[in-house]
């Protein structure tokens, strides 16, 4: 299957899991997955949150920020991946002046 995110509908998601502004996503949905071109912008957020029969994989295409790792807080950047077992929590926080574009991948059992 092809996923041409260039040619799907924007979807808003305000407040996302309490975080700050919304996230702006395509996706495409499934009984098990839910795979998304993401982009947060300046000052926008995901917030704290546990994952329950999922996992998360969040790769950074554009832009900084920084991601709350259970109690780390980690700086990111193009290139770097980040993962998100099931039981375990996460945010993702854009604290720059650019936006900051990522592909993630939740997986639900």
């Amino acid at each position: 299957m092809i996923l041409e995110f260039d040619k799907m509908n924007d979807t808003i998601l305000p407040n996302f899991y309490g975080g700050e502004k919304e996230v702006v996503a395509k996706m495409f949905l499934d009984k098990r997955h839910r795979i998304m071109f993401d982009t947060l912008a300046p000052g926008a957020s995901i917030g704290f949150h546990k994952h329950e029969n999922s996992d998360e994989v969040i790769y950074i295409l554009e832009g900084e920020g920084k991601t709350v790792d259970g109690d780390r807080e980690i700086r990111v950047k193009p290139g770097m991946g980040l993962y998100c077992e099931d039981d375990h929590c996460h945010s993702l926080v854009n604290d720059t002046d650019q936006d900051l574009k990522f592909f993630a991948v939740v997986t639900y059992y």
